[in-house]
């Protein structure tokens, strides 16, 4: 997926563990071969041109179309499943397998689990007793320092996504002209229980800009945020506070 994967696996049986960390790294080298857009022959790639129907392809991949659907009618149109008039679910598959990568670990018996797929993380459980995970959120404008630290304490599972200019440059399409979106924003990032829609919240507000993108991330439930501009500012939504250490 042109990114680094890490995980963070506490407790369980080590061989049940390890089994489970072996496929769930297959797996995703699995989605990377089943959806990616950079390779001709995936069945993406395939279903874009017309050569497969959704029914021919991996039922994952009707899966994440749904998914995208549904992220498309929560956004208004603000996240889109398709780039330049092609198909192109790679906003939402990132977060979508990390998430399934994490619950595989989880289910086989993992007290807690941290996946980490190109700052996307998804957290199940707790690192230890009385000790919640924790993750930083990177300054766009400090390189090395921190914004913020995102707590998980309290929460059984809970993501963190960003979406923003400093790593990728501008790589955020605004869906309405088909170009690079241009907002008052540097970085987006979304907490929420599940890292599949953090991450596509994360794309469309950052499309958005920051006054329709916060106020479209307070409507969310369950979603708290964290949005920086180029100028400096920094605007959260109302209860991130709580989830702050």
């Amino acid at each position: 997926m042109g990114t680094v994967f890490s995980f963070d696996v506490r407790g369980g049986d080590p061989e049940a563990v390890r089994a489970a960390l072996s496929e769930a790294v297959a797996e995703l080298h699995r989605v990377d071969e089943v959806f990616s857009t950079y390779r001709e022959n995936s069945e993406i790639s395939r279903l874009g041109r017309g050569e497969l129907t959704v029914e021919e392809c991996d039922p994952d991949v009707a899966a994440v179309l749904a998914l995208g659907e549904e992220a498309t009618r929560v956004s208004d149109g603000w996240f889109s499943t398709s780039y330049e008039g092609r198909l192109d679910p790679t906003g939402i598959v990132k977060g979508w397998a990390v998430e399934q990568a994490a619950r595989r670990l989880a289910a086989a018996g993992a007290s807690g689990v941290s996946v980490n797929g190109g700052g996307d993380v998804q957290l199940l459980g707790v690192p230890g007793p009385q000790r919640p995970w924790r993750v930083g959120v990177s300054d766009p404008l400090r390189p090395g320092g921190l914004a913020a630290v995102i707590s998980a304490a309290g929460a059984p599972e809970l993501a963190v996504a960003t979406s923003g200019t400093a790593e990728r440059g501008a790589h955020i399409v605004d869906p309405r002209t088909g170009r690079s979106a241009v907002t008052d924003l540097l970085a987006v990032t979304v907490v929420a229980p599940k890292v599949t829609w953090a991450d596509c919240w994360a794309t469309a507000a950052f499309a958005m800009g920051s006054r329709e993108g916060l106020r479209w991330l307070e409507s969310l439930p369950d979603v708290e945020a964290l949005l920086i501009t180029a100028g400096d500012e920094v605007r959260c939504t109302g209860g991130l506070a709580s989830r702050l250490g």
